[in-house]
């Protein structure tokens, strides 16, 4: 029952505050929008509005590590684990500039998806070839305006907390590009947000854990699936030695 209570509390206050915080994301866009043309000033507020939703939830500790890692104006493609729902707020707790890809539905959410639209994030069609052409396309236009772009490289949420294989588009964007890649893991999320439940999980320590850069240098002879391994071995180590903390 107290579990119950915990969530609609949650999805009560995120739904209310949502509707305020939309007001002042359209604010905010129209006053910004002539002199900051890749919204980095938008999306700075999306971090707070979202990291909001981080602090309020019961009895969990959200640790975030290596943020200093992150050059300022550097172009990266980003990229991390994908264990719950709650990666999607927990990445912005690490307020760095990016564009996010996210499926095409999670932009019909009123408020919260309308705010990502805002913010010129990328939407994607799951298994629609023209879908993620276009996305493609679309990640390199975000990349040539000077902004990082971030993706869930597996796709969806794992099911049992195990890395799965990442998807190579991703790295392929890189690879293209010539731009670095800033690995990211989350380890915790799964735990307080189970995937198919809203069942809140309990008191936990959730770490984000900022890894270092990986230079175009290090995978420019490699194929994008050569990279997308490499890159998933990396991570799969560091979410082991988080999994040990939480």
């Amino acid at each position: 029952m107290l579990n119950w209570l915990i969530v609609c509390y949650y999805l009560a206050f995120l739904g209310i505050s949502s509707a305020v915080f939309f007001v002042v994301a359209i604010v905010l866009w129209a006053v910004t929008r002539p002199f900051d043309r890749r919204l980095r000033l938008l999306h700075l507020f999306t971090c707070a509005w979202a990291s909001l939703y981080t602090i309020i939830v019961p009895n969990v500790t959200v640790k975030v590590e290596g943020r200093e890692k992150i050059r300022k104006d550097a172009v990266y493609m980003g990229v991390s684990n994908h264990q719950s729902l709650l990666d999607v707020l927990m990445i912005f707790r690490v307020f760095f500039h990016f564009k996010w890809v996210s499926k095409i539905e999670i932009f019909w959410i009123p408020f919260i998806g309308w705010n990502m639209m805002l913010n010129r994030y990328v939407s994607l069609k799951r298994g629609k070839k023209r879908s993620i052409e276009k996305m493609m396309k679309t990640c390199e236009e975000r990349i040539d305006e000077g902004s990082s772009v971030f993706f869930f490289p597996e796709g969806t949420r794992s099911e049992d907390g195990v890395m799965r294989q990442f998807r190579p588009g991703a790295f392929a964007l890189a690879k293209n590009k010539e731009v670095p890649i800033l690995p990211i893991v989350f380890s915790g999320t799964a735990t307080v947000l189970p995937k198919h439940t809203l069942r809140y999980g309990g008191p936990r320590t959730i770490y984000i854990r900022v890894l270092d850069e990986i230079p175009f240098s290090a995978f420019e002879r490699f194929t994008a699936e050569e990279t997308a391994e490499m890159v998933r071995e990396i991570m799969a180590r560091e979410l082991d030695e988080l999994n040990k903390l939480s």
